[in-house]
């Protein structure tokens, strides 16, 4: 493997995006990096950075969500494996090296990044951790399948394997899309590493809400029957 394709979708993060895209040209997957942000319609000044970036920017003309957002990036990635990175700080790109060694070493076909096996403190919001625990035991219960985070963000694919999955998802139910389709299929090799996490709140610019845990679980329900 030879080229990895790194998929940040964007909606009004005008604070943190040259922050994110630092610390991602920074990491050395030893592979030839390929980023692609997708704009999802951001308003908040977030468009006019990008001309300050050498990096392939997809815009969406009206906001569809995170999953359209990501259907979109994947259809355009050229890597060999392909990861998603939030343009925020709740994540450590860093994080993200021994997940993508996995792959590229030929050992699995996915690979996700747990906020639950990392001994160090995590910082979660209370409710977030509930519904992600939650979420996650419903997963184990519905697929069989040894998972402790399936919400993670950090989620690493061989190419050609999620370039193969119909994805219908527009919001933040991509996350149970993705994973129950992956989980249908009993020869996926899956593994699973400790990741770092620092939550923010909806006064930092968190999106997701209760609607959308509520999706999640009709989600893994409807996917899996």
């Amino acid at each position: 493997m030879n080229k990895i394709s790194i998929l940040i979708p964007v909606y009004n993060e005008k604070e943190f995006l040259f922050d994110v895209l630092h610390r991602l040209e920074s990491v050395d997957f030893g592979l030839e990096k390929e980023i692609i942000l997708i704009d999802d319609c951001s308003t908040d000044g977030t468009k006019e950075l990008y001309y300050q970036i050498n990096h392939k920017v997809i815009f969406h003309d009206k906001n569809i969500g995170k999953g359209g957002s990501l259907r979109d990036g994947i259809k355009e990635a050229t890597g060999d494996i392909i990861i998603i990175q939030d343009a925020d700080l709740e994540y450590n790109p860093t994080d993200y090296v021994p997940l993508v060694e996995e792959v590229k070493n030929g050992s699995a076909d996915v690979v996700y990044g747990s906020r639950f096996l990392n001994k160090r403190d995590n910082r979660f919001l209370f409710l977030s951790y509930t519904a992600n625990k939650f979420l996650t035991f419903l997963t184990k219960m519905l697929y069989g399948q040894n998972v402790t985070d399936m919400e993670t963000c950090y989620k690493v694919f061989r190419s050609d394997l999620i370039k193969n999955i119909e994805i219908k998802a527009n919001r933040f139910d991509f996350e149970p899309e993705i994973t129950s389709k992956l989980f249908k299929n009993k020869n996926i090799r899956f593994k699973e590493f400790p990741i770092t996490y620092d939550a923010r709140g909806r006064d930092k610019g968190k999106k997701i809400n209760w609607i959308d845990g509520v999706q999640a679980i009709l989600t893994l329900i409807k996917y899996r029957f």
